[in-house]
């Protein structure tokens, strides 16, 4: 029997992230799924690009993506590489907190309201991305370099003229008012909490998710990244300070190296 299928929708300029959860993944099901995520993004959404699949090409997701005066793009077979980020997305983000195990379809609804509430608005107020910056070295080779990182929402924010960007009356100051209801570290772990509680719910889940053994660890890192930008301002390149990590993991994040006390 099939489980619940996780779909995720990443903007490649500010990697704002919308993850949701639908028991079923055919053209019908989906169509209510998409309009919903689509009215998570806070700025109007130009293109939507996705894989050959059928239940994203077809008749309904066209039309509906025409009546939002919305492009759609599809990628060419065989190569995932033309949805690099959102397949990086996949291993970083969903595979990494919800795991690979297996979630029967009729918890589909929970695991959406755990979304809605909890996951996306932490990944884009308070984990930090890797912004690439694009370098040509001495011999045309173009190259990436991660200097920055931040969070979607300081992301965008940081884009000239944002305001005409954002959705109908919305404006900078009010989803300022969303990222800063919560710390950092009170966003994550509220999280982290919130998931405990979903995967106890699920019959014979919780025994096969060693949470507080695998995430809590993860979130801490990212937690105390964001924590830490600031305090790190005056370092080095590529240094930041960590504080003490409680279940004595020791983590660093790809191309940035960690120092600790």
């Amino acid at each position: 029997m099939k489980g619940v299928y996780h779909i995720n929708a990443v903007d490649e300029v500010t990697q704002w992230e919308v993850v949701s959860a639908t028991s079923q993944i055919s053209e019908t099901a989906l169509k209510p799924v998409l309009a919903a995520m689509l009215q998570q993004f806070p700025f109007r959404v130009r293109g939507f690009h996705s894989d050959n699949g059928s239940e994203f090409v077809n008749h309904i997701v066209a039309k509906l993506l025409n009546k939002l005066w919305i492009e759609q793009t599809k990628s060419r077979p065989r190569h995932c590489n033309d949805n690099a980020l959102v397949e990086c997305k996949n291993g970083a983000v969903i595979r990494k907190h919800i795991g690979y195990g297996y979630i029967a379809a009729e918890n589909a609804a929970a695991m959406q309201a755990f979304y809605l509430q909890y996951f996306n608005p932490y990944l884009n107020f308070h984990r930090p991305c890797g912004v690439p910056e694009r370098v040509i070295s001495a011999k045309g080779k173009e190259q990436k370099r991660y200097r920055w990182y931040a969070t979607p929402w300081e992301i965008l924010r940081q884009l000239p003229g944002v305001a005409g960007y954002l959705k109908g009356d919305l404006t900078v100051q009010e989803v300022d008012g969303w990222s800063r209801r919560q710390t950092d570290m009170q966003a994550a772990t509220g999280m982290q909490t919130a998931k405990r509680k979903l995967f106890a719910s699920f019959p014979g889940r919780a025994a096969r998710h060693a949470d507080v053994e695998h995430d809590l660890p993860n979130t801490w890192f990212y937690t105390a990244a964001i924590a830490c930008r600031r305090f790190a301002a005056g370092a080095p390149k590529y240094a930041v300070y960590v504080p003490p990590d409680p279940l004595g993991s020791r983590r660093c994040m790809r191309g940035r190296p960690v120092w600790t006390r």
